[in-house]
């Protein structure tokens, strides 16, 4: 897959590393070419320097035959321009979008774009590690992320079968981790009945 990367920043290189060395075509455009010193070594990628508002510097970055962009600068507003410049110009369906200030997201969604907020995702996932005695595991599934983790039975619970558990705002059940290091997927059709030493797993949406 051909992948353009807009801003080489902390993410941007760490997004463009990841993408080579999973064997994707990875072009990334930074308006500072020192920025370019933070690729790995065996980055076999390309590497533009311009402002990526500039529609020569995109082109030369390969826009106009990219599968996929991601851009990751650190400014929201640039981002949202440069994002709506690629779906609109340049016909890229496949558009990510970093933005920084949660109450923006609802603009950028408006305008069809797909985006990641490591602000929302940071303060979700220390949340976690505040208030959950069990470490919390999340998965993405393209833009969509979910948390997972655990909490042990109460001893009140007992017997009871797992939908008697309290939940969190937004918590769904998962399954139960037993003692013997088995795990039951949970459904409504399913009813799994709590025993000492059982931890619930918990899932819920962050982004």
């Amino acid at each position: 897959m051909n992948v353009l990367v807009v801003g080489c920043g902390r993410l941007g290189t760490r997004l463009a590393g990841i993408l080579d060395q999973h064997g994707h075509d990875v072009a990334i455009v930074d308006s500072s070419a020192d920025s370019f010193h933070n690729l790995n070594d065996d980055f076999s990628g390309i590497t533009v320097v311009g402002m990526p508002l500039d529609m020569t510097v995109l082109k030369n970055a390969g826009v106009e035959n990219c599968d996929a962009m991601a851009v990751v600068t650190p400014d929201d507003n640039l981002n949202i321009t440069v994002s709506q410049i690629a779906q609109e110009f340049f016909g890229v369906k496949n558009v990510v979008a970093r933005i920084s200030d949660p109450e923006r997201e609802k603009v950028f969604k408006s305008f069809g774009l797909k985006t990641v907020c490591p602000t929302k995702l940071a303060g979700d996932a220390i949340f976690t590690a505040l208030t959950q005695p069990w470490d919390s595991k999340n998965v993405s599934f393209e833009t969509a992320t979910a948390a997972f983790h655990t909490r042990s039975v109460d001893s009140a619970h007992v017997g009871d079968p797992v939908t008697d558990v309290p939940m969190d705002t937004g918590e769904v059940i998962f399954g139960v981790l037993h003692l013997d290091g088995t795990m039951e997927l949970y459904s409504a059709e399913h009813r799994i009945i709590l025993a000492e030493g059982d931890k619930v797993i918990f899932a819920k949406m962050i982004d």
